[in-house]
């Protein structure tokens, strides 16, 4: 490991040890923020009165609920950037089964939406997340303007994962 990779936090020399050991920084930071954050919407649903609902169960009921909307299956797949509609429609049938989300129709596709119970839960979601999340981020003064800069350099992040990911699956 060169000189340069110290200053480097990383969980992996050997990707670091490269002509950009910045992405290897950036990867273990995604790395534990993404596991963080998939425990946060856990204990945070658990408070909300849903113990049972996974980090992606989470995700689906908000993306369900975002603005009011009927989502089909394609739309909620679409936002979140995942390919496996198996595990999106999975999540649908234990919201379904736990009476947060209702299905309908929009001519012949399915669609799905938040129930009163289903707002109810997110309502409270929000209130958890206001309490416990948001008012800590504002005792540490972290700007907002940062925070947008992030999510935008997280989502150009996200696209040039997925175009090395085309590329991978053509070699």
């Amino acid at each position: 490991m060169t000189d340069t990779n110290l200053s480097h936090v990383v969980s992996s020399a050997h990707l670091a040890d490269s002509g950009f050991p910045e992405v290897s920084e950036f990867e273990f930071g995604l790395t534990l923020a993404n596991h963080g954050f998939h425990r946060w919407m856990m204990r945070a649903i658990a408070l909300a009165g849903h113990p049972d609902l996974s980090g992606l169960d989470v995700l689906v009921l908000h993306s369900t609920h975002h603005r009011g909307r009927p989502k089909t299956l394609a739309d909620i797949c679409l936002v979140l950037n995942i390919e496996d509609t198996h595990t999106v429609n999975y999540s649908v049938k234990k919201l379904r089964k736990a009476g947060l989300v209702a299905e309908g129709r929009q001519g012949k596709e399915k669609t799905v939406q938040t129930t009163e119970a289903g707002a109810d839960v997110c309502a409270r979601y929000r209130d958890i997340r206001n309490s416990l999340l948001l008012e800590a981020l504002d005792e540490l003064g972290i700007e907002r303007d940062q925070v947008s800069r992030l999510s935008r350099i997280l989502r150009l992040m996200a696209g040039q994962y997925d175009q090395a990911a085309r590329a991978a699956a053509t070699y």
